[in-house]
C-alpha cells in the first residue's frame, strides 16, 4: 500500500517515475521499515520524505497496522483497529481505503492470528522450496529420485 502511495504521489508531482535524485525514491526502503527499528539518522531522512504529509499519513496507517498485528488480546486489537480506522479516514487515499476494506474482510482470520499466533509461514516456505527444486530439477530422469529430493528438502530439520 505504501509503495503504491509513493509511486502515485511521485507521478502526480513530477509526472514521471521516481529517480535517485528524489528524496522519496532514495529513501523508499526506509518507508517499509518499522518505526521501532529506525535510527536517529534514518528518522531525520524520513522527515525530509514526509514534507508533503500525504505520504506520512499512509506511513502512519502502515505503522498502526503493525501495532494491531502485534497485539496480544482481542480487546487491544479492537482498540488498535478503531485507531487504524481513524488514521485511514484522515489519510483519505484510495490505497489506504483499499487496505481498510481488506482488513475488514479478513478480520476473523486476523483475530485467529492474534489469539493463536499461528501462521502458515512454514507451509509457505516448504512450498517455495519445492517450487525451487522443480525449477532447477530438470536433470532428474527418475521420478522416484525427484520425489525423494523433494521429501528430503521438506523434512523437518532438527534443532542444533
Amino acid at each position: 500500500m505504501l509503495t503504491e502511495v509513493r509511486q502515485r504521489l511521485t507521478q502526480q508531482v513530477h509526472g514521471r517515475r521516481g529517480r535517485s535524485i528524489d528524496p522519496v525514491w532514495a529513501n523508499r526502503r526506509l518507508l517499509l521499515r518499522g518505526a521501532d527499528t529506525l535510527s536517529d539518522r534514518a528518522r531525520n531522512r524520513l522527515s525530509t520524505v514526509f514534507a508533503t504529509g500525504k505520504l506520512q499519513a499512509a506511513w502512519l496507517v502502515k505503522e498502526q497496522l503493525r501495532t494491531l498485528l502485534a497485539t496480544g488480546s482481542l480487546a487491544d486489537a479492537a482498540a488498535a483497529k478503531d485507531h487504524l480506522k481513524e488514521l485511514v479516514e484522515r489519510a483519505a487515499q484510495p490505497e489506504t481505503n483499499r487496505l481498510w476494506r481488506t482488513i475488514c474482510r479478513w478480520w476473523k482470520e486476523i483475530e485467529v492470528l492474534i489469539v493463536t499466533g499461528a501462521t502458515t509461514a512454514k507451509v509457505e516456505a516448504n512450498n517455495t522450496a519445492i517450487k525451487h527444486i522443480k525449477r532447477t530439477g530438470r536433470g532428474f530422469t527418475n521420478a522416484r529420485n525427484y520425489k525423494t529430493r523433494i521429501l528430503l528438502r521438506s523434512a523437518a530439520k532438527p534443532a542444533a
